[in-house]
């Protein structure tokens, strides 16, 4: 044996060499169970000292957040019912938001204005009520939140924006973090009748009037509008010249008249320039919707207005029925009104000339409805056409002596019923009708001596 073996062979414990590894093994063990424990006492000794010597209640009070009435706070949405939302915001207990104060919508669905985690700001209404709430409310949050930049937009003379929610008498109301109004009448660049396609709506607006007292914030998409279009209605109102034609749709009608939108700007025509003839209404003419033809009046640069004519593109029936008809001709007529110096008596469409009292009979009248009453149609001759003052002057006496009938009346009544000078001569009458005519004749001349009757078409 060598001396190493000697030596490794005396330093062997005696025994089997299953104890001896066992024993190794134990003691070990042992040693490593009194590390782990110190460095579970080390840890232990950190966390007391992260104490700071404070009890641990101290400690848990020291992590619920303070605030008082009417703070803003934020918080986790936990839950969602009906009728209320659960918020934590690291208080003892959660707050409650009622469903009245979580939007400025009425009637809205808790579902549809939070999620739960969603993380949101709410305003303090009462640490504590009488049943030991908190209540919170998130729309008043908003107000204050929106109150702030509403005010330095409004200063900034900035653009706000936000969905219509509502219609309201006289406007809409918009959610801009708060309810702002926008009257009908500021919702465009003109009248809008029909507010209810704009809900739902983003609309950008001008702040026109704001009143923190009064939670009053008035607003006007027209002005934005008009700020907006400003450079394309002076370019429209620059290159626009009074004379040319134009093609429009009529946009809205009102008692004075009707507007037509010309594709840039609204152009009105004036009840007058609707047609030649008397219009009691502008509805009777033109309707929302339709397209017409226009002639431009007159541009008001410094006003921004625009005066257009729809009847300067029609036909003028007056000098129509100057070119279609001359003095000393006989025209068929309807009496329409009697005034004490004659009767105003309808020739054409629109066309209405007198016939003085003078020019009623062959002998002296003392009044108009000796002769004629409305409604009654007869001839009548005449004998002056004044186009630029647009008179016509007719006799009924003059008729009686006979002449030559205007020409839309020949294709009427035949050409038998006239002379080869185009006087009338009435129509054929048959041998065995002699005496019947001769009776008809003298009942006529019996009922109004002085007016020739008038042929049958």
């Amino acid at each position: 044996m060598s001396e190493q073996d000697e030596a490794a062979a005396t330093s062997a414990p005696e025994g089997n060499d299953e104890g001896a590894v066992g024993a190794t093994t134990a003691e070990a063990g042992a040693v490593g169970t009194v590390e782990l424990d110190l460095d579970q006492l080390d840890a232990m000794a950190v966390v007391l000292d992260d104490l700071g010597g404070q009890s641990f209640s101290d400690a848990v009070d020291a992590t619920i957040v303070e605030f008082d009435d009417g703070d803003i706070v934020k918080g986790v949405v936990v839950k969602i019912d009906n009728d209320e939302v659960l918020l934590d915001i690291g208080y003892k207990s959660e707050g409650v938001i009622p469903s009245r104060e979580l939007s400025i919508r009425n009637d809205v669905d808790p579902h549809e204005v939070v999620a739960l985690q969603d993380e949101i700001e709410a305003l303090v209404l009462t640490k504590e009520d009488k049943d030991g709430r908190l209540v919170l409310s998130k729309k008043r949050a908003q107000y204050e939140r929106a109150w702030g930049t509403i005010e330095e937009l409004k200063e900034r003379d900035e653009v706000v924006s936000g969905p219509v929610i509502e219609v309201v008498k006289g406007g809409l109301i918009l959610d801009i973090g708060l309810r702002g109004f926008l009257p009908a009448s500021l919702v465009d660049l003109r009248r809008v009748r029909d507010l209810q396609p704009f809900v739902g709506r983003s609309l950008e607006c001008k702040i026109i009037e704001l009143d923190r007292n009064r939670n009053n914030v008035v607003l006007s998409r027209r002005a934005y509008l008009e700020e907006t279009q400003r450079e394309q209605r002076d370019e429209f109102l620059t290159n626009l010249k009074p004379g040319e034609v134009r093609r429009g749709v009529v946009s809205s009608v009102v008692n004075f008249g009707a507007f037509v939108d010309l594709g840039g700007m609204d152009g009105l025509v004036h009840v007058s320039e609707l047609s030649w003839k008397h219009v009691e209404h502008p509805s009777q003419v033109v309707q929302v919707g339709d397209e017409v033809t226009v002639s431009v009046l007159d541009v008001d640069l410094s006003r921004e207005r625009i005066s257009l004519s729809l009847k300067a593109t029609q036909q003028d029936p007056w000098q129509e029925f100057a070119d279609g008809h001359g003095v000393d001709q006989l025209v068929y007529g309807r009496v329409t009104k009697l005034v004490p110096f004659g009767a105003f008596v309808q020739v054409g469409d629109g066309i209405e000339g007198l016939v003085h009292i003078s020019e009623m009979a062959s002998q002296h009248v003392e009044a108009p409805e000796q002769v004629v009453t409305p409604g009654e149609e007869l001839w009548v001759k005449i004998i002056d056409i004044d186009l630029d003052r647009r008179r016509i002057s007719l006799s009924i006496k003059q008729a009686a002596e006979g002449g030559e009938v205007a020409a839309e009346y020949r294709d009427q009544f035949g050409e038998h019923a006239y002379d080869a000078q185009g006087n009338y001569i009435g129509p054929a009458i048959e041998e065995d009708d002699d005496a019947a005519a001769g009776d008809a004749e003298l009942a006529v001349e019996a009922a109004a001596p002085e007016t020739p009757e008038a042929p049958e078409a």
